[in-house]
């Protein structure tokens, strides 16, 4: 399993929409009736950048109730790993020439 442990300014497009269509696609997929439209998903990017964090704050602040039969951490890496599966479909083509500073480890 490779990791991408690039900056999150580089791997989450600018405006942030092929990343929430992803989650979206997941959310569908699980069978939740969420929908993260653009100005939510800023506010999760601004709130953390690990994507487990933003899950568990958005299920925290906005369906609770959900914990009172599921573990925050369960429930946020179920989504994550289902938006992971439809990131490569939604994002564009990565500008390399954005990354000339950063250090990528394998």
């Amino acid at each position: 399993m490779m990791i991408n442990d690039l900056p999150v300014e580089l791997t989450e497009m600018a405006d942030g929409e092929p990343a929430h269509d992803a989650y979206n696609a997941a959310f569908y997929e699980l069978g939740l009736r969420w929908y993260w439209d653009r100005e939510t998903y800023a506010a999760l990017l601004r709130h953390s950048a690990d994507p487990h964090a933003r899950i568990r704050h958005y299920i925290e602040t906005r369906h609770p109730h959900l914990l009172k039969a599921y573990d925050a951490t369960f429930l946020a890496t179920a989504i994550q790993e289902r938006a992971q599966r439809y990131k490569p479909c939604t994002q564009r083509r990565f500008d390399w020439s954005q990354a000339a500073a950063c250090e990528v480890g394998i």
